[in-house]
């Protein structure tokens, strides 16, 4: 088992990892990445149903295994980040897909990035706001509404907090 950890831990350090656009080719793969992680294919904010697999956006592979996606929709003049999901924490991916997203903002003339998380998910408001977002709104009792769409949301999330509000956080693409 000692073993086991060193290597892993040896494996982690190395961890490189490329980015690139989605295509149709990974699409289904991010559709399984997706259900096994938000335990649906869809995701709901505010009521509204997104499908993560069908949206622009990136991956990160390690050789030919996605291990990081990014997806988004553009409203607006602004991209709306609908799911972010790495397998491996501190090891940069979220922040390179967060960047790439930035990137191509600024290319394509988008002024914002934006993005909804729930109150439970201190993780999250920690990671977004260490890489520039701000919050910007509450939604009280949004995941109500939300899981009239889909039952699926826990009731309690992190820390054992109560999952009810959606907090949406925004970054102004300089």
């Amino acid at each position: 088992m000692i073993g086991e950890k060193i290597e892993l831990e040896v494996l982690m350090e190395k961890m490189k990892f490329n980015i690139k656009s989605i295509d149709d080719k990974e699409r289904k793969g991010i559709k399984k990445i997706i259900k096994e992680r938000w335990n649906d294919k869809r995701i709901v904010y505010n009521g509204k149903v997104f499908y993560p697999h069908k949206l622009k956006g990136f991956i990160a592979l390690k050789g030919k295994e996605i291990i990081g996606l990014i997806s988004y929709k553009t409203l607006k003049n602004t991209y709306w980040i609908i799911s972010i999901d790495f397998l491996f924490e501190s090891r940069g991916i979220g922040t390179a897909l967060i960047k790439t997203v930035k990137k191509e903002a600024k290319k394509n003339g988008i002024k914002k990035l934006k993005l909804i998380t729930t109150n439970d998910n201190l993780s999250a408001i920690r990671f977004y706001q260490k890489r520039g977002f701000r919050l910007k709104k509450i939604y009280p009792n949004a995941v109500e509404k939300s899981r009239k769409v889909k039952p699926t949301i826990p009731k309690v999330g992190e820390e054992g907090i109560p999952i009810l509000d959606e907090i949406e956080l925004e970054m102004i693409v300089n």
